[in-house]
Protein backbone atom coordinates (compact mmCIF):
# COMPACT_ATOMS: atom_id res chain seq x y z
CA UNK A 1 0.00 0.00 0.00
CA UNK A 2 2.65 2.36 0.64
CA UNK A 3 4.49 1.76 -2.84
CA UNK A 4 0.82 2.98 -4.07
CA UNK A 5 0.90 5.55 -2.14
CA UNK A 6 4.69 6.78 -2.81
CA UNK A 7 3.62 6.41 -6.56
CA UNK A 8 0.56 8.23 -6.44
CA UNK A 9 2.36 11.09 -4.42
CA UNK A 10 4.92 11.45 -6.92
CA UNK A 11 2.48 11.79 -10.01
CA UNK A 12 0.55 14.34 -8.46
CA UNK A 13 3.69 16.12 -8.67
CA UNK A 14 3.15 17.01 -12.19
CA UNK A 15 -0.23 17.79 -12.10
CA UNK A 16 0.50 20.43 -9.15
CA UNK A 17 3.46 21.36 -11.37
CA UNK A 18 1.46 21.45 -14.79
CA UNK A 19 -1.84 23.41 -13.12
CA UNK A 20 0.52 25.47 -10.32
CA UNK A 21 2.36 26.64 -14.21
CA UNK A 22 -0.99 27.34 -16.00
CA UNK A 23 -2.62 29.59 -13.61
CA UNK A 24 0.45 31.81 -13.59
CA UNK A 25 0.30 31.92 -17.10
CA UNK A 26 -3.26 32.86 -17.04
CA UNK A 27 -2.72 34.94 -14.01
CA UNK A 28 -0.19 37.12 -16.07
CA UNK A 29 -2.00 37.36 -18.79
CA UNK A 30 -5.33 38.24 -17.73
CA UNK A 31 -7.35 35.26 -18.22
CA UNK A 32 -9.65 33.68 -15.91
CA UNK A 33 -7.71 31.30 -13.61
CA UNK A 34 -10.31 30.33 -11.46
CA UNK A 35 -11.09 26.70 -12.89
CA UNK A 36 -6.88 25.85 -13.39
CA UNK A 37 -6.49 27.66 -9.71
CA UNK A 38 -9.35 25.05 -8.44
CA UNK A 39 -7.92 21.80 -10.03
CA UNK A 40 -4.14 23.27 -8.54
CA UNK A 41 -6.19 23.71 -5.35
CA UNK A 42 -7.09 20.13 -5.09
CA UNK A 43 -4.28 18.41 -6.56
CA UNK A 44 -2.21 19.85 -3.79
CA UNK A 45 -4.00 18.94 -1.09
CA UNK A 46 -4.57 15.81 -2.37
CA UNK A 47 -0.64 15.26 -2.33
CA UNK A 48 -0.29 17.12 0.90
CA UNK A 49 -2.66 14.52 2.67
CA UNK A 50 -0.60 11.52 1.04
CA UNK A 51 2.60 13.25 2.08
CA UNK A 52 1.24 13.37 5.97
CA UNK A 53 0.48 10.02 5.67
CA UNK A 54 3.67 8.86 4.24
CA UNK A 55 5.45 11.20 6.50
CA UNK A 56 3.67 9.83 9.79
CA UNK A 57 3.87 6.23 8.81
CA UNK A 58 5.92 5.36 5.70
CA UNK A 59 9.90 4.91 5.88
CA UNK A 60 11.31 8.70 5.10
CA UNK A 61 9.21 10.73 7.97
CA UNK A 62 9.01 10.77 11.43
CA UNK A 63 10.44 7.13 11.52
CA UNK A 64 13.47 8.14 9.93
CA UNK A 65 14.03 10.84 12.44
CA UNK A 66 13.46 7.74 15.32
CA UNK A 67 15.61 5.63 13.17
CA UNK A 68 18.95 7.98 13.01
CA UNK A 69 18.94 8.93 16.89
CA UNK A 70 16.91 11.87 17.05
CA UNK A 71 16.31 15.28 15.26
CA UNK A 72 20.18 16.23 16.20
CA UNK A 73 21.58 13.26 14.35
CA UNK A 74 18.92 13.78 11.57
CA UNK A 75 20.59 17.64 10.59
CA UNK A 76 23.64 16.30 10.67
CA UNK A 77 23.19 14.48 7.28
CA UNK A 78 21.82 16.23 4.36
CA UNK A 79 19.83 13.38 3.11
CA UNK A 80 18.36 12.48 5.99
CA UNK A 81 17.74 15.98 7.16
CA UNK A 82 15.74 16.86 3.60
CA UNK A 83 13.17 14.08 4.13
CA UNK A 84 12.85 14.96 7.46
CA UNK A 85 13.00 18.49 7.63
CA UNK A 86 13.57 20.49 4.19
CA UNK A 87 11.02 18.70 2.17
CA UNK A 88 7.51 18.47 4.10
CA UNK A 89 8.09 22.13 5.45
CA UNK A 90 8.92 23.84 1.63
CA UNK A 91 6.45 21.86 0.52
CA UNK A 92 3.67 23.23 3.50
CA UNK A 93 4.82 26.40 3.17
CA UNK A 94 4.16 25.98 -0.52
CA UNK A 95 0.91 24.20 -0.29
CA UNK A 96 -0.27 27.31 2.14
CA UNK A 97 0.53 29.63 -0.37
CA UNK A 98 -1.19 27.67 -3.10
CA UNK A 99 -4.42 28.10 -0.80
CA UNK A 100 -4.17 31.77 0.35
CA UNK A 101 -3.84 32.18 -3.49
CA UNK A 102 -6.62 30.55 -4.36
CA UNK A 103 -8.85 32.61 -1.54
CA UNK A 104 -7.56 35.38 -2.92
CA UNK A 105 -8.76 34.79 -6.61
CA UNK A 106 -11.95 33.37 -5.27
CA UNK A 107 -12.77 36.33 -3.32
CA UNK A 108 -11.76 38.80 -6.26
CA UNK A 109 -8.62 40.23 -5.55
CA UNK A 110 -5.69 41.29 -8.01
CA UNK A 111 -4.84 38.65 -9.92
CA UNK A 112 -0.91 39.99 -9.67
CA UNK A 113 -0.85 39.13 -5.91
CA UNK A 114 -2.29 35.66 -6.43
CA UNK A 115 0.20 35.40 -9.23
CA UNK A 116 2.98 36.46 -6.87
CA UNK A 117 1.61 33.84 -4.39
CA UNK A 118 1.61 30.67 -6.21
CA UNK A 119 5.19 31.96 -8.45
CA UNK A 120 6.70 32.13 -4.72
CA UNK A 121 5.14 28.57 -4.28
CA UNK A 122 6.21 27.32 -7.64
CA UNK A 123 9.98 28.34 -6.41
CA UNK A 124 9.54 26.71 -2.96
CA UNK A 125 8.41 23.33 -4.62
CA UNK A 126 10.63 23.11 -7.19
CA UNK A 127 13.44 23.43 -4.31
CA UNK A 128 11.76 20.58 -2.53
CA UNK A 129 11.20 17.98 -5.31
CA UNK A 130 13.34 14.94 -4.84
CA UNK A 131 14.78 15.28 -8.97
CA UNK A 132 16.11 12.03 -10.28
CA UNK A 133 20.04 14.11 -10.51
CA UNK A 134 19.93 15.15 -6.82
CA UNK A 135 22.53 12.97 -5.39
CA UNK A 136 21.54 10.87 -2.46
CA UNK A 137 17.67 11.92 -2.45
CA UNK A 138 16.89 11.18 -6.07
CA UNK A 139 13.43 10.18 -6.99
CA UNK A 140 12.69 8.97 -10.94
CA UNK A 141 10.84 10.80 -13.38
CA UNK A 142 7.36 8.43 -13.50
CA UNK A 143 7.84 6.18 -10.94
CA UNK A 144 6.09 2.79 -11.14
CA UNK A 145 5.39 3.41 -14.63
Amino acid sequence: MNTGLLHLHNLLRWVVLITLLLSIVKLISGQNALKTSKILLISAHTSLVLGLYQYFFGAVGYKLIAAAGGMKEVMKDAATRFWAVEHISSMLIGIILITIGHISLKKGGKASLTATFYLIALLLILSAIPWPFRVGIGRPWLPGL
